[in-house]
């Protein structure tokens, strides 16, 4: 499994990175073992979690996915340092009463309480990489298309958060630090701040990143090339979208049709449905599968150090794991993009 260094940190991530949202909700404790063993047998030494986990966020389960990789980590205690643990605290509330109190901001008090939180939950005395699962200002994300200043809330600034985790960093608690569901000015204004208080710098960016969703290639590919940020991209599959399941039947058993379309509206829009059936037959045609298609895709963009892949059992993550090895011919790529100058990132 190919490695790359993560921004201008010291860790050396796979290629691929074990996504684990699924863990105590679609996946069962000793489910969620079996793809980490999976995972770490076929060379993936990354893995990725949050405290929100799982989905669909509920009071009942939130934090399970963490206690589930918990509980792996202390059966592999001696495998510890081989890998990379990632985590994140959950920005300002979505609607989440149940994470302290809905009161998440990236301050220092809400920082350190998810820190050490998560450091129990996982059994572990360090996170490798510590993310804000999204901004505190107002921002468009989550399928807000364009910046509204009309939503403009009060919030922490940059500077107090890089500060908490710089601090975090110095007490070896978190040994480098991410953003999630970030803007070009976001990336800007966390190096700047890291700058002004010479304070380590943030290593990575964790964005949507697939077939239907390519608005990173939108200026977030410069600013995080110049300043040395790493992309992790997720949802690579549209959460399931690209695997052709829905267009072979809209009522197929998985995410979408589990939770509330209000979980995803983006994905469930008319022109994805569109786009993934022509993605879908692109890749039939090729005799590859929807999802090695997808994947492969993701795997061979210069500007996406790490792809996080989640299934819901080992023959889909053997699958996703096994799209690495699939190279796309010069005509695939044509076909592509063909398609995306039809669909321009109809689930951004």
């Amino acid at each position: 499994m190919q490695t790359t260094s993560l921004g201008n940190s010291q860790l050396q991530v796979s290629k691929i990175c074990l996504g684990t949202m699924t863990f105590g909700e679609q996946n069962s404790e000793s489910e969620a073992h079996a793809q980490l063993d999976y995972a770490l047998e076929r060379g993936i030494n990354f893995i990725d979690t949050a405290e929100m986990y799982p989905v669909m966020p509920r009071a009942e389960t939130q934090g399970k996915t963490e206690l589930y990789i918990g509980s792996w980590l202390k059966k592999n205690s001696a495998k510890r340092d081989k890998i990379i643990l990632a985590t994140k605290v959950a920005g300002p509330s979505r609607g989440m009463h149940w994470i302290r109190g809905g009161e998440n901001d990236l301050n220092a008090a809400n920082i350190r309480t998810a820190v050490e939180s998560s450091l129990q939950r996982l059994q572990t005395d360090y996170i490798d990489l510590y993310q804000l699962h999204w901004p505190s200002r107002n921002a468009p994300i989550f399928g807000q298309k364009q910046f509204d200043p009309t939503l403009e809330r009060s919030h922490t600034p940059i500077a107090e958060t890089i500060s908490v985790l710089a601090d975090l960093i110095k007490e070896g608690k978190i040994r480098t630090y991410g953003v999630s569901n970030e803007s070009a000015w976001g990336i800007g204004e966390f190096v700047r701040q890291a700058e002004l208080q010479q304070v380590p710098r943030l290593a990575s960016i964790q964005n949507a990143c697939n077939l239907v969703n390519r608005a990173f290639e939108q200026g977030l590919d410069e600013s995080c090339y110049r300043e040395n940020v790493s992309l992790l991209a997720y949802s690579p599959l549209a959460f399931g979208q690209l695997t052709g399941k829905y267009v072979d039947d809209a009522k197929a058993h998985g995410r979408l049709t589990l939770f509330p379309p209000t979980w995803s509206p983006r994905y469930t829009r008319s022109s994805v449905l569109e786009a993934s059936g022509q993605y879908a037959a692109l890749a039939r045609a090729h005799g590859l599968t929807p999802t090695q298609l997808a994947l492969a895709w993701c795997y061979s963009r210069w500007y996406i150090a790490s792809t996080i892949i989640g299934a819901t059992n080992l023959t889909q993550l053997k699958e996703n794991i096994d799209a690495l090895e699939v190279a796309l011919t010069p005509e695939l790529i044509a076909g592509i993009e063909k398609i995306h100058a039809e669909f321009n990132n109809p689930g951004q």
